[in-house]
């Protein structure tokens, strides 16, 4: 299956109800447009990737392609819920362009961590989805992963 027909059947990954606000979507996109070039370089299914993601999220063509001109804004997610996704979001930006780059790796771990996400989950999350013919996982196998930590 196509990776773009299977992100926007992925309701996890694009979930967009749970924030309210303009400011906290663009913070949200930033940071993925932060991510997307960590590895020096922005491929093409990368920012097709994320201009499905703007687009979900409500965001023009035009504020999206303002955006990749624009410092990382430091806005802390509330929830975990949010959290995890939008792990799972830099997650399936890593993955979109078929390279698994160490510095993506790396990077994804700080943020995550920065995040205040369980290091052994996310390496749980990383593995299922390296292992996926899709690089996708579901949304039951995710959010059970995070909150074993919990039990």
């Amino acid at each position: 299956m196509n990776f773009v027909v299977s992100f926007r059947n992925n309701i996890l990954a694009k979930n967009k109800n749970f924030m309210n606000t303009q400011e906290e979507k663009i913070s949200l996109l930033t940071e993925m447009i932060a991510f997307s070039i960590v590895d020096g370089r922005l491929h093409q299914r990368e920012y097709s990737f994320l201009l499905i993601v703007a687009t979900e999220l409500k965001i023009s063509k035009a504020d999206f392609d303002d955006l990749f001109h624009k410092e990382l804004p430091n806005n802390v997610i509330k929830s975990e819920f949010q959290r995890v996704q939008q792990f799972y979001r830099l997650a399936l930006l890593m993955h979109c362009d078929g390279v698994l780059h160490e510095r993506e790796k790396n990077a994804i771990h700080e943020i995550g961590i920065n995040m205040g996400l369980n290091p052994h989950a996310m390496n749980r999350v990383l593995k299922a989805m390296e292992l996926s013919p899709t690089s996708m996982i579901s949304p039951d196998f995710l959010l059970n992963v995070f909150q074993e930590q919990y039990n």
